[in-house]
């Protein structure tokens, strides 16, 4: 039976009783983010109609192949994410799930963070267990040697800060290869790492928050509806439904912004 509800209806409260008894009743709990509870701060998702940058499909940049082909260009367009997403700050329900996962410590639940976002909003809100799939805009690989390391630099060098940039102006790692953004591109598979944390997340989960996503990404897509058809308690918080919708038993409709926090401040009062 789903229970759905959007904020602001008189009996807002009175509809979330339920949710709120299965967070109680949790003893692993899953929070799973995509780009929907960053556009709240402000951050573009760079999918679908509009998602230009400059005179480029932006998606079309983030691939393998255009790195080859021209890493000025593409690292032009990741310096342009880095600087702009400098300029946000987490939201309302960045700071509702760091806030959240410090309860879960204290009252012995796990929680684990699971997001598509590559923004690094969650941690700088005070997030600490986050699991990202898709990498960090913060984190760089050497083409070489492959070693990943972070870089919270602006810019991330002298040469992209311009308006002209060179290959030797790119940056590089310490053993003279060329980095290139630590983020997984359209072709390339998921970290076996984070893969492996994120099964071992979801065998143990018990209730899980779906929040601004649009459930048409894999293979993050699966998680919650494989959840659900286990059994799983799952609510879906989003601005409107998406194609899983029907297969979750709680349904929030609203900004994330103002949905979470309401819901979790209220489970912080049940503990």
């Amino acid at each position: 039976m789903q229970c759905s509800s959007k904020f602001g209806d008189r009996d807002f409260m009175s509809k979330t009783a339920k949710f709120r008894e299965a967070l109680a009743r949790a003893k692993s709990i899953i929070a799973l983010t995509g780009a929907g509870t960053s556009a709240e701060s402000g951050v573009p998702t760079f999918r679908g109609a509009g998602g230009l940058w400059r005179t480029h499909q932006a998606t079309e940049l983030a691939t393998n192949a255009a790195f080859t082909r021209d890493p000025v260009l593409v690292w032009q367009f990741y310096h342009y994410r880095r600087e702009l997403v400098f300029s946000k700050n987490p939201n309302p329900a960045h700071h509702a799930l760091a806030d959240f996962e410090e309860k879960c410590k204290h009252s012995g639940k796990q929680f684990h963070l699971i997001t598509q976002n590559v923004d690094g909003l969650h941690q700088r809100a005070g997030s600490q267990n986050v699991l990202e799939l898709h990498g960090s805009l913060y984190k760089v690989r050497c083409t070489v040697c492959h070693k990943v390391t972070e870089n919270q630099d602006s810019p991330i060098c002298e040469g992209l800060a311009g308006q002209t940039t060179t290959l030797e102006e790119l940056p590089h790692c310490e053993c003279g290869g060329l980095l290139r953004p630590h983020i997984v591109w359209f072709g390339e598979s998921l970290e076996d790492d984070v893969l492996k944390k994120v099964g071992q997340a979801l065998d143990r989960c018990d209730c899980c928050m779906v929040i601004g996503t649009s459930s048409v990404v894999y293979p993050a897509a699966m998680f919650a509806p494989e959840l659900a058809r286990r059994g799983v308690p799952v609510a879906e918080f989003n601005l409107e439904s998406t194609p899983e919708t029907g297969s979750f038993q709680f349904v929030f409709e609203g900004p994330a912004g103002k949905t979470l926090p309401a819901i979790l401040e209220s489970f912080e009062r049940n503990l």
